[in-house]
């Protein structure tokens, strides 16, 4: 019987790419929650390629599941799942305090972060651990405090040692400059001395090594995308959706294949999907041909040539084939693809994002009107998720964590069982707590 790996959990799993990046470290999933049905139809369709999971919880719907319905009304069961999770892993959605948005923080979408909390309540895993953007650093909340502290306070008052830091995604292999504040906590006493982003950082050179990647500098765009352009390649009608008249890529596989790339290949043994090409209008088109002209490439386009340009977007990127990416975004138009006239295509954010390329993107490309509110296309699913190489190098360390920690965690967990009626008297019902 095959032995299993350390467990976890995915709450706010989008379409899969901290999972993808857990289960090639050695963890097994148990479930995960996701409240949108096209990102969970993408999770499904790549990581339950042989159906449900036999461990899938009885109580649980196999579908797009709302966390703070799940923590309030499935208290008791996620109790009984105490001692068996290694890990709950996830990040609740950033609008609400990106940099990018308005960080309002009256934002209703700020009370999944309670919600998370809650459920790491109710099932006690040994580590906690969380990404997001970097304004969670900063932003504050109605109640004063940041959304850091906020964590920090209440993973403290459950009996967690707590370790937060910024980090670049570049530096693990993702061909992108995405800095993410990322939190992991362990359940205090069971093991001292660890330093898990310390651990992290001493890993960096092995983690590329094994991967096969350059270790003294990023991966550029050039070596993640260069075999998706549409020069000397033939394209072909688009099947995806019988209602337009969009083109697609026609792929073959480079006689030459830089490291980058052979990883992005293994174990795809068919041409990568979502090569749909963007329809621009002629003014589009005619206008990135003279962006790709004229302005520096891998800086945001500045504000003389944005009014030259007619371009009212907050910030528009022409991309550097010698340069890693900024941060790929849900908006698909903030990016200017390097040397062709149009924006990126799913795979190619993809791509960028290291998402293999048999992983494949389920779901409307794009949304508009009221559509938006509930649906998640594909480039929003890509660009919320965590890039699948850091989920695998986080994966690592922690797994190195758990191995230390040994049996020190089970005995010590009846103690923080003692700790709620502490934490209930401080804080309340932690899901509950205001936004």
């Amino acid at each position: 019987m095959k032995a299993m790996g350390p467990t976890f959990i995915d709450l706010f799993s989008g379409c899969g790419g901290l999972s993808l990046g857990l289960r090639q470290a050695g963890f097994e999933e148990l479930f995960a929650l996701e409240s949108n049905s096209d990102a969970f139809a993408t999770y499904r369709a790549n990581l339950h390629k042989s159906g449900q999971p036999t461990g899938w919880p009885t109580w649980l719907n196999y579908s797009a599941n709302d966390v703070i319905k799940v923590a309030v009304e499935h208290r008791a069961d996620l109790k009984k799942f105490r001692g068996a999770v290694d890990l709950i892993a996830g990040g609740p959605p950033c609008q609400g305090f990106s940099m990018n948005g308005r960080r309002d923080p009256a934002d209703p979408r700020n009370r999944l972060v309670s919600a998370y909390l809650s459920i790491v309540r109710s099932v006690l895993p040994k580590i906690v651990l969380l990404e997001n953007v970097r304004g969670f650093r900063s932003m504050v909340r109605r109640s004063g405090e940041t959304h850091e502290a906020y964590v920090t306070a209440r993973l403290e008052a459950m009996g967690y040692e707590v370790h937060a830091k910024l980090i670049d995604a570049s530096a693990y292999g993702v061909p992108q400059k995405r800095t993410r504040f990322v939190l992991i906590a362990m359940l205090a006493g069971t093991i001292s001395g660890v330093r898990p982003h310390e651990r992290l950082s001493l890993d960096r050179i092995h983690h590329l090594q094994e991967l096969g990647l350059p270790t003294n500098r990023p991966v550029t765009i050039a070596e993640a995308i260069g075999d998706l352009t549409i020069f000397n390649k033939k394209l072909t009608q688009d099947n995806t959706n019988e209602k337009t008249n969009f083109q697609s890529i026609v792929w073959h596989n480079p006689r030459k294949q830089g490291p980058y790339l052979k990883l992005m290949r293994r174990g795809a043994s068919l041409p990568p999907s979502c090569l749909r090409l963007p329809r621009h209008r002629k003014e589009t088109s005619d206008r990135f041909t003279q962006i790709i002209a004229t302005c520096t490439a891998g800086k945001a386009i500045g504000p003389d040539d944005k009014v030259a340009f007619g371009l009212k977007k907050r910030t528009t990127v022409l991309l550097d084939f010698e340069k890693p990416a900024p941060t790929i975004g849900t908006l698909p138009d903030d990016m200017i693809h390097p040397s062709e006239p149009r924006i990126l295509t799913v795979r190619e954010s993809a791509r960028l994002q290291s998402f293999p390329d048999w992983f494949d993107f389920t779901g409307p490309y794009t949304s508009g009107g009221l559509r938006r509110r509930s649906s998640c296309p594909r480039y929003t699913q890509v660009g919320n998720a965590v890039p699948p190489l850091l989920g695998l190098a986080l994966g690592r360390i922690i797994a190195t964590i758990l191995r230390d920690m040994g049996s020190n965690a089970l005995s010590h967990q009846p103690a923080i069982f003692k700790m709620f009626t502490k934490v209930d008297s401080q804080f309340g019902k932690v899901v509950h707590v205001e936004p």
